[in-house]
């Protein structure tokens, strides 16, 4: 199941070790976005090392599975596309399903930011659980 931090996300979560009937059958993603870092010309840009910015998401993904009811969870990070990466790592593991939770936005903010939910319907060949929340 993606995972984003919010506290969404962590419904997700508990929703996804009831419906497995155990934590050690859920696998939890985190993707990081591509840094894509951008300025005006002439002025000099700080790269971010990449190495960094994984081990920072690291952490913080431990520290947030860090509760006693996700022992057993697995999680990893990986960097990319949000709807394509959780898709294309389902599939890899494989999943046998996805639950993911909705933030429910709509109109000129979905269309602006896309919907992570909406692709993962559209790409996913295994059953997708989607939490509106």
């Amino acid at each position: 199941m993606p995972f984003d931090f919010s506290a969404h996300s962590h419904v997700a979560i508990d929703k996804a070790i009831e419906i497995a009937g155990n934590a050690s059958g859920v696998h939890v993603l985190h993707v990081l976005a591509p840094f894509v870092p951008l300025a005006p010309e002439g002025v000099p840009v700080e790269w971010v090392d990449e190495t960094i910015r994984m081990q920072h998401a690291v952490e913080m993904l431990r520290k947030e599975l860090s509760e006693k009811r996700y022992d057993g969870v697995s999680h990893e990070i990986l960097v990319g596309d949000a709807g394509t990466v959780v898709v294309d790592r389902a599939e890899s593991l494989p999943a046998e399903l996805i639950v993911v939770p909705s933030h429910g936005r709509s109109g000129l903010t979905r269309l602006l930011l896309g919907s992570v939910a909406e692709r993962i319907l559209r790409l996913a060949k295994c059953p997708v659980l989607v939490l509106k929340l």
